[in-house]
């Protein structure tokens, strides 16, 4: 029977590979490799692009960087969208059954990651192909076909790089992924820059420092009268923003403990018993992920799109963008504008439909995604039941024939609600003026969240 995997095993040979360690790594030994992975992205997302001159044209990532990780004309323009889309695009074929991969058995593991690493390749080249094409480096011509391909080929080094970090950190050799790492990362240099960064910015009142704490510490000591503006200022970030980014990120992280303990016995010491939680945010912040990764691909091919063909009918269906200031481009109507974050929630009095399609999309779209994550990544009932039983455990109470129907009752709601809450704080970050958007600053509580949960575990059980 022809799989769709196989056709990657021919070409794994030229493929590099990050190999399992031979050992399991101290923990100290994996949060070096961390910030080593870390210290080679950032430096990646210092290091422009060569052959691209001044950056012009618009910029189709322009509103998901912050989600993306990506940092515009450098090694790291396309971030962790191809890497996210791949995993995104196989998992969903996998979990449909479109294509078969049985993960229990090692030779389908192995081509499945391939294919995955390919996968990411072949996106990081049509991005980049569309990036060359649309004008966003210059008019294709006047660069010349050397550059135009000596441009896709640094993307794609950039690409491979992503992946090739990604295998180190899931192997064994760090902790967690370099999709999770990189968003923290990429996040957190924003948060931190827009409330401390000490450069100067000139406004209408004169010179202020662009971080909005130092902003307020400098009319606190000099002009206390003045610090009103510290906190409703609109040229610069301000402290309403920081404080409020501040609110929601402690939103979150209250929410992260919420759980249900459901009680479990060892079959064998019926005297020892336990329990086995299930989060509220069951999947974690996949849906917020996975949402991202579905917007920015529509904003990338609408955009592209639309420089090119600008009056097609079909095309403006997708979407239709303006120029804003500098080489920012916002969508301004078709699909890509219904699904675009409002500025604010008083554009609910100018635009309501718009606030509302956008609201509905985001709540319904995190609820299915979540939803449709557990069947396709084998963490519904019947794999949780299957692992319980693995490790000689039963549900107290319950037969082991009854195991999969309790559990029914409560990971499919649990996930539905999970994938709801989350979306739902995304959209209150967005409305109350979260500093970058409200999808990177969830992600990045909820990711750090599970950075210190996975650090203290380990702790407890291997010690540094």
């Amino acid at each position: 029977m022809f799989r769709f995997v196989e056709l990657v095993k021919p070409f794994m040979f030229i493929m590099p590979e990050v190999s399992y360690p031979d050992r399991r790594l101290a923990l100290r030994e994996r949060i070096m490799w961390t910030f080593v992975a870390l210290l080679i992205f950032l430096v990646c997302s210092q290091i422009p692009l060569y052959g691209i001159g001044k950056v012009a044209g618009s910029d189709p990532f322009y509103w998901m960087r912050a989600i993306l990780a990506s940092n515009r004309g450098t090694l790291m323009e396309l971030g962790i969208s191809p890497l996210v889309t791949s995993s995104m695009v196989l998992q969903f074929l996998s979990g449909t059954k479109m294509i078969h991969v049985d993960q229990n058995n090692r030779n389908d593991r192995e081509l499945y990651h391939a294919t995955e690493k390919f996968v990411a390749l072949g996106i990081t080249a049509i991005q980049a192909a569309g990036y060359v094409v649309s004008g966003v480096y210059g008019v294709p011509s006047s660069l010349g076909l050397t550059n135009c391909l000596l441009i896709v080929g640094q993307h794609l080094f950039g690409g491979l790089i992503v992946v090739l970090l990604d295998e180190m950190l899931t192997r064994g050799y760090g902790i967690g992924s370099a999709t999770n790492l990189f968003i923290v990362a990429h996040t957190s240099e924003k948060l931190v820059a827009a409330a401390f960064s000490p450069v100067s910015i000139v406004t209408s009142r004169g010179l202020e420092y662009e971080g909005a704490v130092l902003t307020f510490l400098q009319y606190l000591f000099t002009s206390p009268a003045k610090t009103v503006y510290a906190f409703f200022r609109t040229d610069g970030p301000n402290m309403t923003s920081v404080l409020t980014t501040s609110i929601v990120a402690f939103v979150v992280l209250y929410f992260q403990g919420y759980r249900i303990e459901i009680p479990v016995k060892y079959q064998k010491l019926r005297s020892m018993e336990t329990s086995y939680p299930i989060k509220l945010f069951y999947t974690g912040n996949t849906p917020v992920v996975l949402l991202s990764a579905l917007v920015s691909n529509i904003y990338f091919v609408s955009q592209t799109l639309y420089s090119n063909l600008p009056s097609n009918f079909f095309v403006n269906l997708v979407g239709q963008w303006q120029s804003k200031s500098g080489s920012a481009k916002i969508p301004v109507g078709g699909f890509a504008y219904w699904v675009s974050p409002p500025g604010s929630i008083l554009d609910f009095f100018s635009d309501p439909f718009h606030v509302v399609f956008y609201v509905v999309f985001v709540l319904v779209a995190c609820t299915v995604f979540a939803k449709t994550w557990i069947d396709v990544t084998n963490s519904g009932s019947r794999e949780v039941a299957k692992n319980l039983k693995n490790h000689n455990l039963t549900m107290r109470g319950y037969r082991d024939t009854t195991v999969v129907a309790v559990l029914d009752r409560y990971i499919p709601t649990t996930a539905a609600l999970g994938g709801f809450g989350i979306g739902a704080l995304t959209l209150i970050a967005d409305f109350v003026g979260c500093i970058g958007s409200g999808a990177s600053v969830t992600l990045a509580v909820t990711i750090t969240f599970q950075y210190f949960e996975t650090i203290a575990k380990e702790t407890s059980q291997y010690g540094l």
